[in-house]
């Protein structure tokens, strides 16, 4: 009988642990999971911001400045993804959330001007950032340029996109 008490507590106290571990870990996973989701809407966000440069559809007001000062931006264009990486930036007290910025390298041949350059970058880092907005369903919770993008955990922003 003594035996039978003995594994019924041994038992109780190994599912308790594994409990224990179950929870702990999880918030983890969850956090990882969220990155891993903002990491694939970033890719997708850029992928369209650099065929939206290649399509040259613009608002009547932003095709009345690039025709003064960006014609090269009026023509189809080719942009190409080089690579897409996001870094830690630690907590930011103002938010009470982790920063997370992303950097995206694009390269072309056919956007040599610093100006042009600056308002396709622009546009990619507003698609990266709309698209994790989405995503993650809190679009409802950042501006009109979605900069920053909230989550439940973490604060999502992008640095300037650098040409190669």
């Amino acid at each position: 009988m003594d035996e039978k008490g003995q594994l019924m507590m041994e038992l109780v106290f190994l599912i308790g642990v594994l409990l224990v571990i179950v929870v702990a870990s999880s918030s983890y996973v969850l956090h990882q999971n969220e990155l891993m989701m903002a990491m694939s809407a970033a890719r997708e966000g850029v992928n369209e911001g650099i065929s939206m440069d290649s399509a040259s559809v613009f608002p009547k007001d932003v095709y009345k400045d690039y025709k003064n000062s960006k014609e090269g931006l009026l023509t189809p264009n080719s942009v190409r993804l080089v690579s897409i990486n996001y870094t830690n930036m630690g907590f930011d007290s103002n938010y009470d959330k982790e920063k997370i910025q992303f950097n995206v390298k694009v390269s072309s041949d056919d956007i040599t001007d610093r100006k042009e350059r600056d308002s396709a970058g622009d546009r990619i880092n507003y698609n990266l950032r709309k698209s994790i907005a989405l995503s993650l369903r809190t679009e409802n919770l950042t501006n009109s340029l979605f900069n920053p993008v909230f989550s439940k955990h973490y604060m999502y922003t992008t640095s300037k996109v650098k040409w190669m």
